[in-house]
């Protein structure tokens, strides 16, 4: 029987600095046809740089700071009506993301394309979780939409900036290989 490892000061302060992190890129807008903000980059780059438990960790301790109100969501929002609303299932889906993408390094390392696999598979938990979610928020609130036009409207304008997101949280988990104490 393997016995569980506790959590030390050390792993808290990652935590809550991945937590932060979480937040600052949420702010971050990058304006372009369909902005998009630097959220999902957090998320990877916490799952890959403290593993399963610790980013999962991070992920819910930012979900939980916002659902209670502190404007750690995109465009300096917070409380239960965001997670709430149309897009809170992407929110709530981080969780999907790190339990997917944390599991599949933990089972299989982190060479560069087992990351890649790992974080593609996180995002399509993401996308389906976050689009079901919409799909139903959305039909409660204006009438019945069709998954294609919510996956249009949610999916599609964002998965190359997705991917791009993807690469720079490898990059910098390679770069910062090291630093990290386990």
């Amino acid at each position: 029987m393997s016995e569980k490892k506790k959590w030390k000061p050390l792993d808290l302060a990652y935590i809550g600095l991945f937590v932060a992190l979480m937040a600052i890129c949420s702010w971050i807008n990058i304006p372009t046809a369909v902005p998009f903000t630097l959220q999902t980059f957090a998320v990877f780059a916490a799952v890959s740089m403290l593993g399963l438990s610790r980013g999962t960790a991070a992920v819910l301790v930012y979900i939980i700071l916002g659902t209670a109100g502190v404007p750690v969501f995109a465009g300096f929002s917070g409380g239960y009506g965001v997670v709430l609303g149309l897009t809170g299932g992407y929110i709530v889906g981080f969780v999907f993301t790190a339990l997917v993408t944390g599991g599949v390094m933990k089972v299989f390392g982190k060479k560069i394309p087992v990351m890649v696999i790992a974080m593609l598979l996180g995002l399509a938990a993401l996308y389906a979780f976050g689009t079901a979610w919409f799909i139903y928020a959305y039909s409660r609130d204006n009438g019945a939409i069709s998954v294609m036009a919510a996956l249009s409207m949610c999916v599609f304008p964002y998965i190359i900036p997705d991917c791009l997101k993807i690469a720079l949280a490898i990059v910098l988990d390679k770069r910062l290989a090291g630093f990290i104490k386990d």
